[in-house]
């Protein structure tokens, strides 16, 4: 028994066509509206504007050649398309990560951007509650979670240094193996104005995140840092977020 055709199944009428992307504009900001209030470089209107693409695409894939799918040698694939916007995303993702310096920051946008895409595309092709729930989701990783992990990082006991340096001296090298020997790991390094001009007098501005072990011994390990040659000033902060 053979199958049969029906040609509705590639048609969407202009009421279900406008809830489809009202939608995908409401969920992708939702997840921006997160990225804005943190300041992050891409926003409200950057997370709209990809899952509201993604969704517009998703619809073109399936319903924007239903005047051909009767044709005999015609074969749709509603999916085609879609891959196209999952390994595209990754430019418009990488224009938000940025490198200031050792320091790298945007991940997680150039993340949003990605997951933004995919609930773009799951509300394009009418899987509703699954772009609902995976925006709920996304929304508590990166707001409430966002939280947690900051509570984490005060139980973890971290600390930021910033050293003011003289240039022409070794002294960041002793600093380093300075904490080394003290038990205390360096996980993210500042250097906040390494263009300056070669030969230039302007001191080194150094920003350490660390974290500790026991507090008593990060109070002895600034006694020693301050003795290094070549340290002019150095400053602590605690619980860095």
């Amino acid at each position: 028994m053979g199958l049969t055709f029906n040609p509705e199944v590639w048609q969407i009428n202009h009421l279900e066509l406008t809830v489809r992307l009202t939608l995908a504009i409401v969920l992708g900001g939702l997840i921006g509206l997160e990225r804005e209030l943190g300041g992050h470089h891409a926003g409200f209107r950057t997370h709209i504007l990809v899952c509201l693409g993604s969704a517009a695409i998703m619809l073109l894939s399936m319903y924007g050649f239903s005047e051909y799918a009767a044709e005999p040698n015609v074969r749709m694939d509603p999916a085609r398309l879609a891959a196209q916007v999952i390994s595209g995303i990754g430019f418009l993702g990488a224009g938000t990560i940025v490198r200031t310096g050792l320091t790298i920051s945007g991940l997680t946008t150039a993340a949003s951007l990605w997951v933004v895409a995919a609930i773009g595309l799951s509300v394009g092709a009418g899987f509703y509650y699954g772009a609902s729930i995976s925006t709920f989701l996304v929304v508590v990783s990166l707001f409430f979670l966002n939280k947690v992990e900051k509570n984490f990082s005060h139980a973890k006991k971290d600390r930021q240094i910033t050293f003011v340096l003289h240039r022409k001296t070794s002294s960041l090298q002793h600093i380093v193996t300075s904490l080394n020997k003290s038990g205390i790991k360096i996980y993210k390094l500042t250097i906040e104005n390494e263009e300056a001009a070669e030969g230039s007098a302007q001191p080194l501005i150094i920003k350490m995140d660390v974290k500790l072990k026991k507090t008593k011994a990060f109070d002895e390990a600034l006694l020693k840092l301050a003795g290094i040659e070549g340290v002019i000033r150095l400053k602590t902060a605690g619980d860095v977020l």
